[in-house]
């Protein structure tokens, strides 16, 4: 008897390495579906999956708005049951206006950090991941494998912080490391909590990618940015379960 289709949720998948994600998933045979927190740019880029024979389909999904993450969950839930995959792509960086990489990493101004900068990329990257992920639990719970995974990113890493030889020693961003460190510890945790279970739980790094956050600055394409995301998603049962992963390697906490 053939096995029923995976089914992902990709946030944040209307651009960028979301869609990539949700393209080369859809490639692999997996129903996606893109979340945007407009629909309008959520069905525009299923239709564009849909026209390369991928089964797609878009939802609005503004993660910070519980009504938009009850909305999807039910459209989920009515249409296939289960999720197998969930990927918590959508995220925010705020940056100095004056900022540009391809001049070398910004003066680190931590002392500077506006409450509304903190409370804004909090929300988004930390308080609307979790939620989300509480959100559609019971429908991954329903799948016989289900994947979680956490865009991160190296930039959360207190040990390569904390190493002044480190590539990343000089870009400071305190709103928006701060915010990925927070995310990667809520990594761990659920992974402890769900780990007699067959979800698994990972935080991934894509790289520095060519995005509208990345800038042109990056050295990396978005093909390649996507690529951890998608291994994380389609992790066999011996697959690493609570860890920070690039590229097949793991990165340090």
């Amino acid at each position: 008897m053939a096995q029923p289709k995976k089914v992902a949720l990709i946030t944040g998948a209307n651009r960028g390495i979301g869609f990539e994600t949700a393209k080369q998933l859809g490639e692999q045979g997996v129903t996606v579906v893109l979340g945007s927190r407009k629909l309008s740019d959520a069905e525009a880029a299923a239709a564009k999956l849909k026209s390369a024979g991928i089964d797609a389909y878009g939802v609005q999904l503004d993660i910070t708005k519980p009504a938009d993450r009850a909305a999807a969950y039910k459209f989920i839930e009515e249409k296939f049951g289960k999720l197998d995959i969930l990927i918590n792509n959508a995220g925010i960086l705020v940056a100095a206006p004056d900022t540009d990489l391809t001049k070398g990493f910004p003066p680190n101004k931590t002392s500077q950090t506006p409450d509304e900068e903190l409370r804004n990329v909090f929300e988004t990257n930390v308080f609307s991941v979790v939620r989300v992920t509480e959100q559609f639990l019971p429908l991954l719970k329903k799948s016989d494998a289900g994947r979680i995974v956490n865009l991160s990113s190296v930039l959360g890493s207190l040990a390569l912080h904390a190493d002044p030889n480190s590539p990343i020693a000089d870009f400071k961003n305190f709103s928006y490391d701060a915010s990925k460190t927070a995310l990667n510890a809520y990594t761990i945790h659920l992974a402890h909590e769900l780990k007699n279970t067959p979800i698994k739980v990972n935080s991934v790094h894509p790289g520095w990618v060519k995005t509208d956050m990345g800038t042109d600055a990056a050295p990396m394409e978005i093909p390649e940015g996507a690529k951890t995301s998608v291994a994380a998603a389609l992790l066999g049962p011996d697959g690493p379960n609570g860890r920070f992963i690039h590229l097949g390697q793991e990165l340090p906490w």
